[in-house]
């Protein structure tokens, strides 16, 4: 395995600006990565002629002292439902194959503006509506750490990709956990922002009122670099403007000490495995040896939670999808064209019903970090990653539906539109990656930076990676 497999962006940037490596070497070292693990499914499109100019470009301006910053000669991949002006941008699906967008969605133009290089669009569960990335137009995308096992989704590509050395970083989308989820069973570092901190604009939607943009890395300052550049106003998302765009670099370096940090101590939220749970409990004492003070919190209303945002998300993506559910069925897979269908028995009461239930967490759970805590911990997923092709997944002596199941811990955050980080946190049952979720304020990544930065930095989980074949 290349020296650069896993060199973060903070080092690889170094290296570039010192001229001791160019973009041209780094690109073309990982795509030789790329190639040799095409096994893995994590690219749906690889776009080597565009990111191999790219970087001669990139070599021109730095060498010119035309430096961007940090993202500057940095490969990333995108998600394959965020537009690429000239590459194929297909959502996973047969229905959008060969579409070509003619612009860039706004977090691709910034990461342009940024100096990155795209080195290729990553698999997805189709339209996002999914949490295996099992796709039955592209085939299934496989986990780094065991190939049998998902990677989980419905970023699962970004987070297979990231994982196994395939670049430092790439963007995914979360409307029920899905930056989260694949971030944690890959274990890298995974970034939900807060509602319209970053633009939307030009990515195709699963839930308007759920979607998230945001990146998977192997550190946490990386996915503070990340956001950085793709964070801010933009007219093409109405949700994004009035936002005042803080510092997420230094952010990460803030004291911890002193902070209160509370973990849900109700029933719904200590249903996970025992490997999580023993590697949950783990994190918490490194918590308190970095002097944050935890406490036990009863969480308001979980369960009505959970189904508030299960109305609103299938109420929403079959809106969506409406017209092509009427015209183009049979292009649709199997599992997303049925939880489309289920959608459309959502009434517009039992949605209004979500709306005011949505309303009423947002309060309680505002008071609660308010008043009580800065952020919340708990594991992100409470079982590590299930088989491909498994409907079920065992937690805590009982069997739940494999995305009931890993989406558990992380609809939360995508309801009230809250921030929310996942970092490796230890090895579960098989060899495989336990993530560690926190929570914040609204607009508040900063504070959940510095934690989970302190974390890392304590115990260096994120310097464990899957063996290369």
């Amino acid at each position: 395995m290349s020296d650069l497999a896993y060199a973060s962006i903070a080092e690889l940037g170094a290296r570039l600006r010192a001229r001791t490596l160019s973009p041209v070497e780094l690109v073309e070292d990982l795509l030789s990565r790329i190639e040799r693990r095409a096994e893995l499914g994590a690219f749906i499109t690889v776009t080597a002629e565009a990111a191999l100019a790219q970087a001669a470009e990139a070599a021109e301006e730095i060498a010119a002292g035309r430096y961007r910053g940090p993202l500057h000669g940095i490969p990333v991949s995108l998600k394959d439902l965020i537009e690429t002006r000239g590459i194929r941008t297909t959502c996973g699906s047969r229905i959008l194959a060969t579409h070509v967008p003619a612009r860039d969605a706004a977090v691709a133009a910034r990461l342009r503006e940024a100096g990155a290089i795209l080195i290729g669009k990553t698999a997805l569960h189709e339209f996002a509506y999914g949490v295996t990335t099992d796709n039955p137009h592209f085939g299934p995308t496989r986990n780094p750490w065991h190939v049998g096992r998902i990677p989980g989704g419905s970023s699962g590509g970004s987070g297979a990709a990231v994982a196994a050395g395939l670049g430092p970083a790439s963007l995914g989308t979360d409307t029920g956990g899905s930056i989260r989820i694949p971030a944690a069973l890959c274990g890298v570092v995974g970034l939900k922002p807060s509602y319209g901190r970053v633009s939307r604009h030009g990515v195709f939607p699963l839930a308007w009122t759920l979607d998230h943009v945001g990146p998977l890395t192997r550190t946490v300052e990386d996915a503070a670099l990340v956001l950085q550049a793709i964070a801010g106003a933009d007219p093409g998302d109405p949700t994004t403007l009035g936002q005042d765009v803080p510092d997420f670099g230094a952010a990460v370096h803030r004291p911890v000490r002193g902070l209160r940090v509370g973990a849900p101590a109700d029933a719904y939220h200590r249903v996970m495995a025992e490997d999580v749970r023993a590697a949950f409990e783990e994190a918490l004492g490194v918590l308190r040896g970095l002097g944050i003070q935890l406490g036990e919190v009863r969480f308001p209303r979980p369960v009505e939670a959970s189904i508030a945002h299960t109305a609103i998300l299938m109420s929403e993506a079959s809106s969506v999808h409406e017209r092509w559910l009427r015209e183009r069925p049979e292009d649709y897979g199997e599992d997303t064209r049925a939880r489309l269908r289920r959608g459309q028995f959502v009434t517009a009461t039992h949605y209004l019903r979500a709306q005011r239930t949505r309303a009423l967490v947002r309060e309680e759970v505002d008071g609660l970090l308010g008043a009580s805590c800065a952020a919340l911990v708990m594991p992100t997923t409470p079982c590590v990653a299930p088989a491909i092709g498994e409907e079920t997944a065992l937690v805590g002596g009982a069997r739940y539906d494999v995305r009931d199941a890993l989406t558990r811990m992380t609809r939360l955050g995508n309801l009230l539109g809250l921030p929310a980080i996942t970092v490796p946190c230890g090895i579960g049952e098989g060899g495989l990656p336990v993530g560690l979720q926190l929570i914040g304020r609204a607009m508040d990544e900063q504070t959940i930076l510095a934690i989970a930065h302190a974390y890392e930095r304590e115990t260096g989980w994120h310097t464990r990676h899957p063996e290369a074949p």
